[in-house]
């Protein structure tokens, strides 16, 4: 290492790491997306009670970062992953031998608890090695999660092809314990508390130059997370189903999420380039600004073509949302209680990620289309912008990088 173990090699060599585990660990939060059609089709249900599941797995997702994030404080990253890895793989295996879609839905809850590891407290864990390449740091952490998205649903369906979902779910369960229980290990050294205290200080005078206590603008954070989040949803769960309503296939469906989280990948390493220059807060208001224009263009879409252009166009406008909460909570917020506090901003993204899912799905059962589903995620997408607005206009007197040390 460095004098310092900020932006240092091993930062970088731990950053790549970080990077594999959050692509294999994430798989549980997209898996249940690619084969909701199929779980309708084998258990007879409605489009809203096949997305029960999905919801499910969401709450659990949300509670995880929370309380998974709590832990990596405590006991450090690995011991919490390794944990998590072999919850998400034995309730891979476990949910194979589900009668019902409720008991689907149970363990789907633990399913998303153990994959939550893999998102919020390793976000938060990476942040902890970076100082002024944060932003990119923790974009390219979080890019995992999307990479699983993309690399994932294509490749179970490839190599699950007339195979069912319950094989998918095998195979999944053998992965995630392989991987999950043995990566780790490479992440076991801990940040020094000298330079703890280095970060922890300039966090303090940015947040006493906002004029916000961490308690407020940490619950301001969660509602604007929950409120982007719910216009979100709409898309990334409902494509594959949305395609099948139209006569695509599911296949078409797996493609147009896999190319738009490709391009949320690439809205990821953006915002995280903006947020090092502009700083979180006004990172965030560009992407949630971007991502309510792409849901307006959904509503005229009926094409196959342009439901590929506007899939593409959404990918790349909502990417760099999520990351750039974690970067505002670093700047602002203690570097020793990072994983609590990324955890809690993060389980209100996933809240509403979990409600848009259902609404969604519901809001399709009562009116036979999507269109008013797309609707409702604009209204929840202008609440989110109002409320990151409002932090950014009382809050403007500090610049981007106000208060970091030499």
């Amino acid at each position: 290492m460095t004098d310092t173990p900020f932006d240092s090699r091993y930062s970088w060599i731990r950053l790549a790491i970080t990077l594999l585990i959050a692509v294999v660990g994430n798989v549980g939060m997209w898996s249940i997306i690619v084969i909701m059609p199929l779980l309708q089709d084998d258990f007879g249900t409605t489009r809203a009670e096949a997305s029960l599941p999905y919801t499910a797995t969401m709450v659990g997702f949300a509670l995880g970062n929370l309380l998974i994030g709590r832990a990596v404080d405590r006991f450090g990253i690995t011991r919490s992953l390794i944990g998590a890895g072999i919850l998400t793989g034995l309730c891979h295996a476990l949910a194979t031998q589900a009668p019902s879609i409720g008991v689907m839905a149970l363990v789907q809850v633990a399913l998303g608890f153990g994959t939550a590891a893999s998102f919020g407290p390793l976000i938060a864990d990476i942040s902890q090695w970076f100082l002024r390449r944060r932003g990119i740091a923790v974009a390219i952490a979080a890019s995992g999660n999307y990479l699983s998205g993309a690399i994932w649903p294509v490749v179970l369906g490839w190599l699950g092809a007339g195979e069912g979902w319950r094989w998918t779910y095998t195979t999944l369960a053998l992965v995630s314990l392989a991987v999950m229980t043995t990566l780790p290990l490479l992440l076991r050294p801990r940040v020094p508390v000298e330079a703890q205290q280095q970060a922890e200080a300039a966090a303090a005078l940015r947040r006493r130059a906002s004029g916000f206590s961490p308690a407020q603008l940490q619950w301001m954070l969660g509602l604007a997370g929950i409120g982007c989040c719910v216009a979100m949803s709409m898309p990334q769960v409902h494509i594959v189903s949305l395609c099948v309503d139209m006569g695509f296939g599911a296949a078409v469906g797996r493609e147009m999420l896999s190319l738009m989280l490709l391009g949320g990948v690439a809205s990821r390493l953006v915002s995280g380039m903006l947020s090092d220059k502009l700083g979180g807060i006004r990172a965030l208001l560009i992407g949630s600004t971007l991502q309510c224009i792409a849901l307006f263009l959904y509503l005229p879409a009926g094409g196959l073509v342009s439901l590929y252009a506007v899939s593409l166009v959404f990918g790349l406008s909502q990417g760099g949302i999520v990351p750039s909460y974690a970067v505002i909570v670093r700047e602002y917020m203690p570097a020793r209680e990072a994983g609590a506090r990324v955890g809690f901003v993060m389980m209100m993204t996933i809240v509403g990620m979990a409600l848009g899912g259902w609404l969604s799905g519901a809001i399709y059962d009562w009116t036979g289309n999507y269109e008013w589903a797309f609707v409702n995620g604009i209204a929840w997408n202008a609440l989110n912008i109002a409320i990151v607005a409002t932090i950014l206009v009382r809050g403007r007197r500090s610049g981007p990088q106000a208060a970091v040390p030499a």
